[in-house]
Order: structure tokens, then C-alpha cells, then sequence
């Protein structure tokens, strides 16, 4: 078992002692946006709230996974000058501080330019757990996962519901520490209808991997939070929470993710 996923096994055996059904919450933030001092107060009003995984993107210009709010954070950020050492530097020191898991997300074009190889380097070397590029597929990413396997950093594999059961157990063979399940079509931010069809797609990766399962997309409310629990093992707040930000400052961030884990 590699270490992130050893992590979040022992995180889940502990909650769940106390409540069968536990779920774990993962935040999202995009590096730079509004800034990075707004970023370092955002995370530690995450962390004060109890969230147990933190996933920090790095700003890119077309960002195709993402919805717009997400991406309208990515473009400003880009437009108030964010620069990825700045952004790294954040990394390496909220790595230090907490004891929550840090992952990077970014796209592959960011690979490409800063180097592969490099920023894998880089980032283990600050302390970061695992590594989610939504764009690159299995097939394109061998490079990539081996020199994440050389550092014990968890290359994140993505299954989305409109793949078949084979392929979703191909994707999932190739990850490490959780597999990030895609709780719809399309992009991030939209609400998602938790139910039933959503519940059969995380079956059929429960079939497909016995790592744990992290559902995003259209993770909003404590409702959605509920309507996973005893279904998924993290749930993946994003775009809530930036419009938390936005709407209300930084300071209600740790009630909004409070809030979430409230029965």
C-alpha cells in the first residue's frame, strides 16, 4: 500500500470506529487566486475545519476539466501575475505546517513546459502526496507514474462514468493513494444529483479497484456530503467553496467546511 493511501486508510478506520458511514473531505483552491496570501488564510481555515485532504491547482489558461468558475479563478489568478515558483514556494511551506495531504492538480501543458520529470522532482522534494492531471490518459502518462513511483508520490487516476468496466479497471490499475471518481459529464461547479445513478457508477469502481473511492463534481452542499456517506470514501468540494470566498471573504471558509461534516 503506497503512503497516501495508507494515510487515508488509517483516517477512515479511525472515523469510522466512531461512525460507520465516515466520509473524508478533500478542498480544492486554485494557487495565486485571489492571491497567495488569501491562499495561505484559506488553508488554515480549511485545516481548522476538520478537512482531511487539500488539493492546490496550478494555474493554467485553459483549463478543460474545469467549470467557469473554477476557470475564472485560473485566468485571473494567471492575470494578477502568478508565477509557478511563487506558487511552489506556498506548497513547500503549507507542506511543513499541516499534516493534511497536499496534491497537486494541473494540466499537462504545465508538465510539459516546466518538464516532467522536473516537477514530479519538485514536488516530492516540498512534501507534496499525490498528483491529479485530468488531461493526460493512461496511455500518455507512463513517464509520468513511473517517476512518481520512484518518489512515493500518488499518481491520482480519474474514472469517468462514461467509461467501460474494463477501462475503469485499467485507469484505476495504473493510480495510487484514491482513485477520484468523476461524479458526471462535463465540467466542474454544477450541481450534481446524488442518487441512484450516481451510486451505481461508484459501485461499479468499487468492482474495478480496491483503492479508495474520492467523488467530485458537483460537490456543493451537506446534502450532497450525506447522500455520499456509506457510498463513497471522500468527498471533493471546489467550486462551493471558491464562491464561499468570493461572496463572503476568507473568514467564512472554516464555517462553510464546518458545516459540511455537521449531522
Amino acid at each position: 500500500m503506497d503512503p497516501l493511501q495508507q494515510i487515508i486508510t488509517d483516517r477512515l478506520q479511525v472515523l469510522r470506529q466512531r461512525q460507520p458511514d465516515a466520509i473524508l473531505l478533500m478542498s480544492h483552491l486554485v494557487l495565486g487566486y485571489p492571491s497567495l496570501a488569501d491562499n495561505r488564510q484559506a488553508i488554515a481555515a480549511m485545516v481548522a475545519a476538520g478537512v482531511d485532504l487539500i488539493e492546490l491547482q496550478i494555474p493554467f489558461s485553459e483549463p478543460i476539466a474545469d467549470g467557469p468558475v473554477i476557470a475564472r479563478a485560473n485566468q485571473q489568478a494567471l492575470d494578477r501575475g502568478f508565477r509557478l515558483r511563487d506558487g511552489l514556494a506556498l506548497v513547500a511551506e503549507v507542506t511543513q505546517q499541516y499534516q493534511q495531504p497536499f496534491l497537486i492538480m494541473s494540466y499537462a501543458n504545465i508538465l510539459e513546459v516546466y518538464g516532467q520529470q522536473a516537477l514530479i522532482d519538485h514536488a516530492a522534494a516540498i512534501g507534496v502526496q499525490g498528483l491529479i492531471i485530468p488531461d493526460l490518459p493512461v496511455e500518455a502518462s507512463a513517464v509520468a507514474r513511473q517517476r512518481c513511483q520512484q518518489h512515493q508520490l500518488a499518481w491520482i487516476a480519474l474514472l469517468a462514468p462514461n467509461s467501460s468496466d474494463q477501462r475503469l479497471k485499467t485507469v484505476a490499475d495504473q493510480g495510487q493513494g484514491f482513485c477520484y471518481c468523476v461524479a458526471r459529464k462535463g465540467v466542474t461547479g454544477a450541481k450534481s444529483q446524488f442518487g441512484t445513478e450516481i451510486n451505481a457508477f461508484i459501485e461499479r469502481c468499487r468492482r474495478a479497484t480496491s483503492r479508495p473511492l474520492a467523488v467530485g463534481f458537483g460537490v456543493r452542499q451537506r446534502s450532497d456530503v450525506q447522500q455520499l456517506q456509506g457510498v463513497a470514501d471522500i468527498a471533493v468540494v471546489g467550486s462551493a467553496a471558491i464562491e464561499i470566498h468570493e461572496q463572503q471573504g476568507v473568514q467564512a471558509i472554516e464555517g462553510f467546511f464546518a458545516a459540511l461534516r455537521q449531522a
